[in-house]
C-alpha cells in the first residue's frame, strides 16, 4: 500500500490490486464513525485507489493506517441485490465468441457468479461490477455507441455495467433489465454503492439454461 497525499487535505491510498482495494474500503467505511476518520469527509473507491476527501490532519491518519491490519473481505459480506436480465444485448453473439461458448452460455456464465461493486463512476448510478473470472474479461468496443438505451447490462474488461440513462458508451452489450439502478425520488439514488453483492438472474426463454 502507498499513501500519497493528494492537495491540501486529502490522502489517496494506491492498492495493489481491486481485490485488496475493496477490503481497505469497506474496513474504511466500518471504522469510520471512529478515531481520526471521523473527520473524514467523503470516502471514493476506485478500481485500485481509495481517496479519503477532506482529511483535517494528514500526518495523523497516515500514522494511523499505516498499523492497520485489513483482511481479505469475506466472500458474504455486504448486502445483496438480485437483478433481473433478459440477455438479448446486441453484442452477445461478440461475447459468445470471446468466451469460446455459444450464444445461450453467456447467460449461464454470467449469471452464475456473485459480483461486487467495486466502485461508481462514468455517470451517475454507473456501478463497475468484478466477478468474472479472468478468462471472461473482454475489451471494449472499438467503435462505441453514441448511444445506449438505459438499463442495458454490458460487459467490458473485468467488469459488468448497467446504463443508468440512454448515453453513449463502448462496453459490450449482453442484455437489457427493467431495474432503475438511478432515481433521484429514492434514497440513496444509487441501487448499487461500493461493496453490494450482485446477483444477476436471467429471464425469459434463458432461464432454463441457466
Amino acid at each position: 500500500m502507498r499513501l500519497l497525499p493528494v492537495g491540501e487535505d486529502s490522502l489517496l491510498l494506491d492498492l495493489d490490486g481491486p481485490q485488496e482495494a475493496q477490503a481497505w474500503h469497506a474496513e474504511i467505511v466500518r471504522r469510520r464513525g471512529d478515531g481520526p476518520l471521523a473527520a473524514v469527509r467523503d470516502i471514493v473507491p476506485g478500481a485500485t485507489t481509495v481517496l479519503l476527501y477532506g482529511v483535517s490532519d494528514l500526518p495523523a491518519l497516515k500514522s494511523a493506517l499505516q498499523g492497520w491490519s485489513v483482511p481479505p473481505m469475506a466472500a458474504h459480506s455486504g448486502p445483496l441485490v438480485e437483478i433481473p436480465v433478459h440477455y438479448d444485448g446486441e453484442d452477445l453473439a461478440v461475447v459468445a465468441e470471446l468466451w469460446g461458448v455459444g450464444k445461450d452460455e453467456v447467460a449461464r456464465v454470467h449469471s452464475s457468479v456473485e459480483h461486487r461493486v467495486a466502485f461508481s463512476g462514468f455517470a451517475p448510478g454507473f456501478a463497475y461490477m468484478t466477478g468474472l473470472d479472468e478468462r471472461y474479461h473482454v475489451p471494449r468496443r472499438s467503435a462505441p455507441r453514441t448511444s445506449v438505451p438505459a438499463g442495458s447490462v454490458a460487459v467490458a474488461s473485468n467488469c459488468t455495467g448497467i446504463y443508468p440513462r440512454s448515453s453513449p458508451g463502448g462496453w459490450q452489450l449482453i442484455g437489457t433489465t427493467p431495474v432503475n439502478v438511478w432515481d433521484t425520488n429514492r434514497r440513496p439514488a444509487a441501487l448499487l454503492a461500493p461493496g453490494t453483492r450482485v446477483r444477476f438472474v436471467p429471464t425469459g426463454a434463458e432461464r432454463g439454461a441457466a
